[in-house]
């Protein structure tokens, strides 16, 4: 770094760090869903139950270097004993053009920070589709993306684990 001043005897500005760049180039529906099996029954002032379900996925765009697709997919079913009352199934996904050095940042980046910004709009679109539905809107509570990146990361050791330890058809070990 320069501390030196100018030709015009102002100070440099200290230079920016450096770090990954993320640019959301779109986001879009790729798939909603939403069946209401049993409209108007008297629930009788009970709630639902709803099991709420979460996955991220990102892959490489084809045809545009540094872009990748991230999809997030919220699926979420209301039930009051044992009968469906409503099922909402969204994938919500965005195009990120990500540039970084440092090539161990870009799953975390993909699979943590991408779905932090489409969040709060996959979040919207349940709301307003249950509401539409019938029902009060569904807010989904904030999602704490580094624990679900860090449960995925640790089920697929567990898997390769697993796989590794299975034994080979012929059970000697040889090929």
């Amino acid at each position: 770094m320069n501390d030196t001043p100018d030709q015009e005897g102002q100070s440099p500005q200290p230079a920016a760090p450096t770090g990954p760049a993320i640019r959301v180039l779109a986001q879009y529906v790729k798939d909603l869903s939403f069946e209401n099996p049993s409209p108007l029954t008297s629930g009788g002032g009970q709630a639902p139950a709803i099991d709420l379900g979460i996955d991220v996925k990102a892959d490489a765009h084809p045809g545009q270097a540094n872009a990748f697709e991230v999809t997030l997919r919220l699926s979420a079913q209301a039930k009051r004993e044992d009968k469906v009352v409503f099922i909402a199934e969204l994938v919500y996904a965005g195009l990120f053009e990500l540039h970084t050095d440092n090539q161990a940042e870009i799953e975390p980046i993909l699979l943590v920070e991408c779905p932090r910004l489409l969040f709060p709009f996959a979040r919207r679109l349940v709301a307003e589709v249950t509401r539409e539905g019938g029902y009060p809107p569904l807010l989904i509570d904030p999602v704490d993306f580094i624990g679900l990146y860090r449960q995925q990361k640790a089920n697929a050791a567990a898997q390769n684990q697993a796989a590794s330890a299975q034994p080979l058809p012929n059970g000697n070990g040889d090929a």
